[in-house]
């Protein structure tokens, strides 16, 4: 069902979730509990977001003293902008103010800007937030939000998963340091997979397991409801180049014979070796746990090692699928093997069982990091 979401969110029909505060206070306290002045001085810029309902706006407009931010600036998409439109209602924070404007209100983004204490009571927090209409609909990709990214030094958001691409390509030119929510699948494109090879974007602090669990205005698409909440679960991830301590741990590992022997894995257990792939000078390992400690050669690892990896213990070759296999030196597979699998292509792994080719998911090929 998260895989059909997702899905759908690239048509449109749902490309709109909101983050947990909950969610947003584990992952931004791990930044914080590697650097405690991460954020002191720091103009942040909180794009695609709608601060009226946004927990990122209350979360970080909330702590701008504790963080000891210097500016905090979110920007909203105007209604009629978006591409599911769920019948947007204006919180009274929007309708009690003079500015208000219906027609504007649809058809405008909105700049929400913290950095004094406007209300005189001694603190500078959510009540202090002064808001006005932007001249265009706020879309991050316009000129008056590209001014605003400019202008901060860290960029966090949960953007549109139909447009992640582009928001990407759009914090990097800049090179903003940022936090943000993606399908987990982003991590491995084109455009993103080449910096977590190189150690310049790395996962968040939050595991990947069970996705992430959003609050969703698409009454058609609801998971479960919670207090009167409907809340959407995705294969979502954290992605930053913010440092945190958890990717700096090293994994607990056993030997290739151990695992051999012990493996609670049915794949690996009572083997006499790894697989090896027949196109490429590697050994398949499906699963992250199963990583061999004393393995020196190459290793065919699942996507979700992401997850796991530490760049002090590891080091991220390339991954397997199509032009950047091809690109790795994956060998073509024997046109005569296409009968007995007719899901092989050139630029993906496969080795040889039973007489069967079999061609695993999608893999990155890793090394061990040799100890000077």
């Amino acid at each position: 069902m998260a895989n059909q979401n997702l899905s759908s969110a690239k048509t449109a029909k749902n490309d709109e979730f909101y983050t947990q505060l909950h969610d947003i206070q584990v992952e931004v306290n791990a930044y914080l509990e590697y650097d405690p002045n991460v954020f002191r001085g720091k103009t942040v810029l909180l794009p695609c977001d709608d601060p009226e309902w946004s927990n990122f706006t209350k979360f970080f407009a909330q702590k701008f003293q504790t963080f000891g931010l210097k500016k905090l600036i979110s920007t909203s998409y105007a209604p009629e902008s978006k591409k599911y439109k769920y019948g947007y209602q204006p919180s009274l924070f929007e309708t009690n103010d003079p500015q208000y404007d219906a027609g504007k209100t649809q058809t405008h983004g909105k700049i929400f800007v913290l950095e004094k204490d406007k209300t005189g009571d001694g603190r500078i927090d959510y009540q202090d937030l002064e808001w006005t209409y932007l001249e265009g609909d706020g879309d991050f990709r316009s000129k008056e939000v590209c001014k605003l990214r400019d202008e901060a030094d860290v960029i966090i958001t949960n953007p549109p998963f139909s447009l992640f691409r582009e928001f990407y390509n759009w914090v990097m030119e800049a090179n903003k340091k940022f936090l943000a929510v993606c399908n987990k699948n982003c991590i491995t494109y084109k455009e993103v997979f080449p910096d977590v090879r190189d150690n310049k974007v790395w996962s968040g602090k939050t595991e990947w397991a069970g996705g992430m669990w959003f609050e969703t205005k698409n009454e058609e698409d609801v998971d479960r409801v919670i207090n009167g909440i409907m809340m959407k679960n995705t294969p979502s991830i954290w992605i930053t180049n913010i440092e945190h301590g958890r990717r700096h741990q090293p994994l607990p590992l056993m030997t290739k014979a151990e695992n051999l022997k012990f493996s609670k894995h049915k794949e690996l257990k009572g083997r006499e070796d790894y697989i090896h792939y027949t196109n490429y000078n590697a050994i398949e390992v499906p699963y992250t746990d199963a990583i061999p400690s004393d393995y020196d050669g190459l290793m065919g690892v699942p996507i979700s090692f992401l997850d796991k990896y530490c760049p002090e213990q590891f080091e991220i070759i390339g991954q397997t699928q199509g032009d950047s296999g091809k690109e790795l030196g994956l060998k073509p597979f024997d046109r005569e093997l296409k009968r007995l699998n007719p899901s092989l292509r050139d630029g993906q792994l496969y080795y040889m069982e039973n007489g069967i080719p079999q061609k695993p998911y999608a893999r990155i090929l890793i090394r061990k990091k040799q100890q000077q």
